[in-house]
């Protein structure tokens, strides 16, 4: 007869190995690594990630933090070597690059059983799935423009409520701009203003598209010039502030809280330095004005969380996405990127109740309104950005040269880098 105690240790060392060799997560190291990098940004990131390390007890997460001027180069030579994370935070200028690759997994099948799929907004889902109607991202959220608006000032030129088109914003522009010493728009003629003329002119022309198929630039068409010329005129007429022709971000919010010029088109990160100079009752923000068509196409950009086909740990990394991504996670996050949650319930935090964050939750429900992504992933449109179209741009604004040379300008320097582009796929 068999020794029992003998078969029951047996027994046990096998249920004990056999628990080990299971599907557990014991000693299971993940990488995540942070682009667009901040020390406050990083400090968030590793708390959140806390939080998840201690609801997967053994999973430790390793989070690999890169400069952001130098963030694309040193992940792309990551991937390239085989240094592979299991979850990236993905900009919007990535992704169809990693994804259309083969880069990225789908988190398609995460998202069918995920409790929080259905607190995703419409855009959110939408923007993550722009390559191949797949989500290959979650973004986490959104920077978008929308209209500040002075109330004193309104108040004081007999304007009810803030302008809904184009047309009503150059109107309220000229009843402002005749009291003395105020102005009706904070214009960036400077570093940074490439925003400015690309909604306006978007807005006039009814269409957000920069190319035709051939890789011809729309942006010397009628519509794309008469919105062009429209916002060089708001300058011309002095509807807005003389010296604006050389404003960048400090100088157009510097203009705002102080009383200087009555509208003002921004992301929400404009909201902090706003919020501090000002009281709550005295601006508001709302929906960028529509062009002719009914429509408005205010820039937008955003990131979010995606997860790398090459990953060994494929159901950690989502479970490491959905901590970041959801409610706690992703309110925490984003309180402090300054960015729009990208969850329905984030307008109920009492951070996000406040009228001004209404003002941006109503412009992204509203179907009339087409957030537009510029060309960012065109070689030369840095150089467009950060120094083209500031020169060319003032001297327009001066007079110098006319919109139809600017926008011809423009125009075919894109069409050379959009034609190169599609040269070298």
């Amino acid at each position: 007869m068999k020794n029992p105690l003998r078969i029951s240790t047996i027994l046990s060392g096998a249920l004990v190995a056999g628990l080990l060799s299971g599907p557990a997560f014991a000693d299971t190291t993940l990488k995540l690594v942070e682009v667009i990098t901040s020390p406050e940004r990083t400090v968030t990131l590793k708390s959140i990630v806390s939080t998840f390390e201690k609801e997967n007890p053994g999973t430790k997460v390793d989070v690999i933090s890169l400069p952001w001027g130098q963030a694309f180069q040193k992940f792309a030579t990551m991937v390239s070597a085989g240094d592979i994370p299991d979850v990236v935070e993905m900009p919007d200028t990535w992704l169809s690059l990693y994804a259309n690759n083969g880069k990225l997994q789908s988190l398609e099948p995460y998202l069918k059983t995920w409790k929080d799929t259905s607190d995703l907004s419409t855009r959110a889902l939408q923007l993550g799935r722009t390559v191949k109607d797949t989500a290959y991202m979650l973004p986490y959220g959104f920077y978008l423009r929308a209209l500040f608006y002075n109330k004193k000032l309104l108040k004081q030129a007999g304007i009810a409520e803030p302008p809904k088109t184009m047309d009503e914003f150059e109107a309220d522009a000229k009843k402002i701009s005749a009291i003395p010493g105020k102005y009706g728009y904070c214009l960036r003629g400077g570093p940074g203003g490439l925003n400015g003329w690309m909604m306006f002119g978007a807005d006039m022309a009814g269409s957000d598209k920069f190319f035709t198929k051939d890789g011809t630039s729309t942006i010397n068409s009628p519509g794309w010039e008469k919105g062009i010329e429209w916002l060089i005129n708001l300058y011309k007429n002095g509807y807005a502030p003389k010296d604006s022709v050389n404003w960048g971000f400090n100088e157009i919010v510097a203009g705002f809280y102080s009383g200087t010029c009555a509208f003002l088109d921004q992301d929400p990160d404009a909201l902090i330095g706003i919020a501090s100079k000002m009281s709550p009752d005295d601006f508001g923000i709302t929906t960028m004005p529509k062009g002719p068509s009914g429509k408005t196409f205010p820039t937008i950009g955003y990131a979010g969380w995606s997860m790398m086909a090459a990953s060994k740990h494929k159901d950690l990394a989502w479970k490491l996405i959905a901590t970041l991504e959801g409610p706690q996670g992703n309110i925490t996050w984003n309180k402090r990127t300054g960015a729009l949650p990208a969850l329905k319930s984030a307008e109920k935090d009492p951070f996000y109740q406040s009228p001004q964050f209404k003002g941006w939750f109503a412009e992204l429900a509203d179907p009339n309104v087409v957030p537009m992504s510029m060309p960012t992933y065109l070689e030369g449109f840095a150089y467009f950005q950060g120094s083209m179209v500031v020169q060319t741009g003032q001297k327009a604004l001066l007079g110098e040269i006319t919109p139809k040379q600017l926008a011809n300008q423009w125009a075919d320097y894109l069409t050379k880098q959009q034609k190169k582009f599609l040269a070298s796929k």
